[in-house]
């Protein structure tokens, strides 16, 4: 009965959402807690595990995703601040000249690189305002400008380690594999928003279709960037090479700040690495998540130093902080789902519980599982064509949705037997659909009143674009981790 019971509060509690009744901030620590009464009621939990397994191991469960993001919003603000974002964009389209294509293409890009890093609908208002007017300019429809945007963040998301870092600590995956796989979905989702740009000029009569002959070269060469690379990366040292460059190029920023300490702020070529800092670190170095965001911060300060510049620090990690103050409460519900279905952890508040019951399986765990072990897909194509069917459920904070109950749902899908990598495989690919279309994201309706056009041509003008992305996303997943 409690597996039953705990069905319906998970229906119930995305009936709520998707009828805009209860925001996630408070419908998913609701969830966790009904989850974690019915248990109690039936005598096989006490209040006392109630309170410490489900509320505070789970307020905390998510804690260094919760100090990335607030790490994170430090250097949105940092770049925002100082200027280097919207420097970053003038500089993309003046590249560009008066080329649609090839504009959208190389804002596309630009956008993706500052999305990396910064965050919020704070960030897409300060890069909206600058790349609108440079595309429409050039006489894009309204939706195709509206999509570039969109199609950027959304891959500038896939490159964040603030969201890798919260798969890493939701699914027990390792760094590498979240990572290798972000980086795959990341491009096929760069093909996917450059055949967006292409289609949807082509219509407009943009760009006519012989201008198209090399775009197959270019991907092919795009595709062959890692064997090319490989060799190099290979070679003994390099990652001291880019330690040390690194290293250099914040030592020349430092003192070039001291050099001009008085006169006008001066953004130099250096300065616009400072939102790949934390991915070049990351991915090249393997320095953890924390310290990588804080480095990237510290170059930031020091190849921007100018006079007033520790205020201006200051008033960034203060606003960047307050502004993941809702993406923080909702990592909190998240994590109390998370304790209400797999139980609390054995090295946070809740451990007293496995000290008590070391050979004891949670109760709402051992509850669900009989009854969603027949629904976990048992061939990789079934694995692919089921998810790929429920993608629209990733839509409207329906449960597939990562800023809903989507996470929760990871924990039911992983104590029903789906392995941790496909699990991330469905989340990260469907996540695709959610970014771009989902008209309850604040930056779509933003976007759309900007552009003058109504949130749901948005969805349907971008949906089919994305949907393709997320089936080969799961196709991804399903060769990589499906069985392992």
């Amino acid at each position: 009965m409690i597996g039953w019971g705990v069905g319906l509060v998970f229906v119930t509690a995305a009936a709520l959402m998707v009828g805009r009744v209860l925001p996630a901030l408070l419908a998913l620590p609701l969830m966790a807690t009904g989850m974690g009464v019915l248990p109690v009621l039936a005598g096989q939990l006490t209040w006392n595990d109630l309170f410490l397994g489900i509320w505070a191991d789970g307020s905390l469960r998510l804690a260094e995703p919760m100090v990335i993001a607030m790490l994170g919003g430090m250097l949105s603000s940092w770049l925002q601040k100082t200027g280097i974002a919207q420097s970053l964009v003038r500089g993309g389209a003046e590249l560009a000249g008066d080329r649609p294509w090839l504009l959208s293409v190389l804002l596309l890009g630009v956008v993706a690189v500052l999305f990396s890093a910064v965050g919020g609908l704070g960030a897409v208002i300060m890069v909206g305002t600058v790349v609108l007017p440079i595309l429409h300019s050039l006489g894009l429809r309204e939706y195709v400008s509206a999509g570039v945007l969109l199609f950027g963040i959304s891959l500038g998301g896939l490159l964040n380690p603030g969201n890798w870092a919260v798969y890493k600590t939701v699914l027990g995956l390792s760094d590498r594999q979240v990572s290798s796989y972000a980086l795959g979905v990341f491009g096929v989702m760069a093909v996917g928003a450059v055949t967006f740009i292409g289609v949807e000029l082509a219509r407009t009569r943009l760009v006519v279709w012989s201008g198209w002959r090399w775009e197959p070269v270019g991907w092919l060469g795009v595709a062959g960037l890692p064997w090319f690379l490989s060799p190099w990366v290979s070679l003994p040292g390099w990652r001291w090479g880019l330690g040390w460059g690194l290293g250099c190029l914040t030592l020349w920023g430092l003192g070039q700040g001291l050099r001009r300490w008085g006169q006008a702020p001066k953004i130099s070529w250096y300065a616009y690495l400072t939102p790949l800092v934390p991915l070049i670190l990351i991915l090249g170095l393997g320095v953890p998540f924390i310290p990588a965001f804080l480095l990237g911060l510290a170059y930031g300060f020091a190849v921007t130093l100018r006079r007033g510049g520790v205020n201006l620090l200051t008033g960034a990690m203060l606003e960047g902080s307050a502004s993941v103050v809702a993406a923080v409460v909702l990592m909190m519900g998240i994590g109390m789902t998370l304790s209400a279905v797999l139980g609390p952890t054995k090295t946070g508040v809740g451990a007293v519980w496995h000290t008590t019951h070391p050979d004891t399986v949670w109760p709402v765990l051992a509850a669900i599982q009989p009854l969603l072990a027949p629904l976990i897909p048992t061939s990789p194509w079934g694995y692919v064509v089921g998810f790929a069917l429920a993608a629209p459920l990733a839509l409207y904070r329906g449960p597939l949705n990562v800023w809903g109950l989507g996470y929760g749902m990871g924990g039911v899908m992983l104590s029903a037997g789906l392995p941790g990598g496909a699990v991330m495989g469905v989340l990260m690919s469907l996540g695709v659909i959610q970014g771009v279309c989902d008209p309850t994201n604040t930056h779509n309706v933003w976007l759309a009143n900007e552009v003058k056009t109504d949130v749901n041509v948005l969805l349907l003008k971008t949906l089919p674009y994305a949907w393709g992305v997320a089936v080969v996303g799961l196709m991804v997943a399903a060769s990589r981790y499906f069985g392992a």
